[in-house]
């Protein structure tokens, strides 16, 4: 005989089972169903996001940023180390108890909040509105039958055509967090968020990287203005980002051998130890038996959803990676959350219009809203200003004052239109972007509030300042 739920979720990552404790915590009869698992079979919830992406990357670029200081900073602090080394067993050996250490929350959340968790691949198995049948595949095997479903099965990494993964030599996002040994010659094709922050790891520890990017200029989703600066401060680190790159051919041997055409159409070959893929993500949907329900997917293998995350089935919804928008761990968080609430009848709300973007590298590089080149694309008039952290004192006290934060704020109404920042810890303070674009604040509403001194936040002041050309401290 089926348990029978009000909810079931199928995916366990961040919008699956932010999903299932929102949906618990409503007063609905939850189950999750998830097939992550450790290396000695046990469940490991949290999905990609904790497992194999957001969680071990910090993990790593924190240990590896910890090298670098003890490297090369700690001596303007008058702190001297001698006989350094890296012990990269015991760096990855940290990393995966940090992911352990979630996973493991997780499943306290399941208990505390009642969540029923069933270990496994889930996929339908027939039924119609207000009566799903969701099958249980593997240690937790089952058979479900749900009033309503939420999809939250995330996506995979996409690999180069004609070039899958081996995992020994050609690696995606997992195999770039658990290499045994530092590459001497570390290949990374795509210099986006992935890349950059991989690339930034192993380059601290010791790698000579080479990044491969299709696209013409760097980071073309950021702000041009950061774009540029991060160029800069990433070359100056011994990072080398080839642009406008077309990859012809990628052979594996005694070496991985990658022919490609240059910027300028010149034939180029280049060899590598390891090689990582970074190319994007595509919706993962296998083993869902999407088609025995008649659960419409896109041609690109998305989930078709509305605004609200419904599906063209009665009681069924979808969000996270699996569906349109940005892929972001907190937009399928949100997600989660608003379906939970909607399924309760109430109106669960997620704006798309201030979803903060962040990369975890050094310096760090986080932007909410649009980019001065979104908006003189769309002919919206606007004013700018951005101050520089070399002028904050807590940034010269931390020894960090790369970069600047910046704001872009509206011509006639001074409404903020984008906060765009790269610098320390500014993955932390574009959260007061957020909340500012979402209260609908202007530039002068931020210039106005007081902000501790001495503190980084004391930029995020400035730059509102600056956007009406009155900065006090530059």
């Amino acid at each position: 005989m089926a348990d029978g739920f009000d909810v079931v979720v199928i995916g366990g990552g961040p919008g699956g089972y932010v999903a299932a404790i929102r949906a618990a915590q409503l007063g609905f009869s939850t189950a999750c169903i998830d097939d992550w698992k450790t290396p000695d079979g046990k469940p490991a919830l949290g999905g990609t996001c904790t497992n194999v992406g957001c969680i071990p990357s910090k993990a790593l670029l924190q240990s590896s940023e910890n090298y670098e200081h003890a490297g090369h900073e700690f001596s303007e602090h008058g702190i001297e180390v001698k006989g350094l080394s890296v012990d990269v067993a015991r760096m990855l050996a940290r990393k995966d108890k940090v992911v352990r250490q979630n996973n493991d929350g997780i499943g306290y959340l399941f208990k505390k909040n009642k969540v029923a968790f069933y270990h496994g691949v889930g996929s339908f198995a027939g039924g119609a509105a207000g009566a799903w049948q969701v099958k249980v595949t593997g240690p937790g095997a089952a058979a479900l039958t749900a009033k309503n479903v939420i999809v939250a099965t995330g996506s995979k990494p996409r690999a180069l055509p004609g070039t899958p993964f081996d995992h020994e030599r050609i690696l995606d996002n997992e195999g770039a967090l658990a290499l045994p040994n530092v590459p001497k010659r570390l290949g990374v094709i795509g210099a986006g968020v992935v890349g950059l922050e991989m690339g930034s790891v192993w380059r601290r520890l010791g790698a000579d990287v080479t990044m491969l990017e299709a696209l013409p200029a760097l980071l073309g989703a950021a702000d041009e203005q950061v774009a540029k600066e991060a160029a800069k401060l990433f070359a100056k680190q011994g990072l080398a980002i080839r642009l406008g790159v077309n990859i012809t051919k990628v052979t594996t041997g005694k070496d991985v051998v990658v022919d490609y055409t240059d910027a300028n159409g010149k034939a180029q070959t280049v060899s590598f130890d390891k090689l990582i893929v970074s190319i994007g993500r595509v919706p993962h949907t296998a083993g869902l038996d999407a088609a025995k329900v008649g659960l419409a997917l896109d041609e690109r293998g998305f989930i078709v959803a509305d605004a609200d995350c419904k599906t063209n089935l009665p009681g069924v919804w979808a969000i996270g990676d699996v569906v349109r928008g940005p892929m972001l761990a907190h937009k399928a968080e949100d997600e989660g959350v608003a379906v939970a609430e909607r399924i309760a009848g109430q109106h669960g709300h997620v704006d798309f219009n201030t979803v903060p973007w962040v990369i975890y590298t050094s310096p760090e590089i986080a932007w909410v809203g649009q980019t001065e080149q979104q908006l003189k694309a769309a002919g919206v008039a606007y004013h700018a200003g951005s101050f520089p952290f070399m002028a904050n004192g807590r940034a010269r006290a931390l020894g960090d004052t790369r970069g600047f934060v910046k704001f872009i704020a509206d011509a006639k109404t001074d409404r903020i239109l984008g906060m765009h920042a790269i610098g320390p810890m500014v993955s932390e303070l574009i959260a007061e972007g957020v909340v500012a674009m979402e209260f609908g604040a202007s530039s002068e509403d931020i210039a106005r509030i007081i902000h501790a001194h001495p503190s980084l936040s004391e930029a995020v002041k400035e730059a509102a300042l600056a956007v009406d050309k009155r900065t006090l401290n530059f």
